[in-house]
């Protein structure tokens, strides 16, 4: 019998990219948004985000047609519907991608936190463009 490996093992992808973007949270919090240092945290908190967004979002949803994301499973197209299956990607990038244009629309863009709520809307929009590009367009010896 194979046995399983540990849970760090199993999860250190989704553990070290949340470690990191909490470690920029807390550097963020404490740093000054108008310097470059607070500025670099600001970009890097959307893009480690992204990142761990990328990895999580693809363990669980699928996007027919898109080389990063797994199969669907046969018999869940029975249950769940067709079209909510095969794009569930994209349709949590676009749900949770309104939710942080609301939060960006509500919060003054000059503020250290409407800048980073910026960035992640950003972000997003590349997230949800490279699903969506990926359906359609690859690249030679690229997975």
């Amino acid at each position: 019998m194979k046995r399983r490996a540990p849970f760090f093992r199993r999860h250190s992808l989704v553990l070290v990219l949340s470690a990191i973007l909490a470690v920029l949270l807390l550097l963020y919090g404490r740093s000054n948004h108008r310097t470059h240092v607070g500025t670099l945290l600001g970009n890097a908190i959307a893009d480690w985000l992204g990142a761990l967004v990328l990895v999580v979002l693809t363990k669980y949803f699928y996007e027919t047609g898109s080389a990063e994301s797994r199969r669907p499973h046969p018999h869940l197209h029975v249950r769940l519907g067709r079209f909510a299956v095969r794009h569930s990607l994209t349709l949590v990038l676009l749900a949770t991608g309104a939710g942080w244009v609301i939060a960006y629309a509500t919060h003054d863009v000059d503020s250290k936190w409407g800048a980073v709520l910026g960035n992640i809307v950003s972000q997003w929009t590349q997230i949800i463009g490279l699903v969506l590009i990926t359906k359609y367009a690859w690249e030679v010896r690229s997975k």
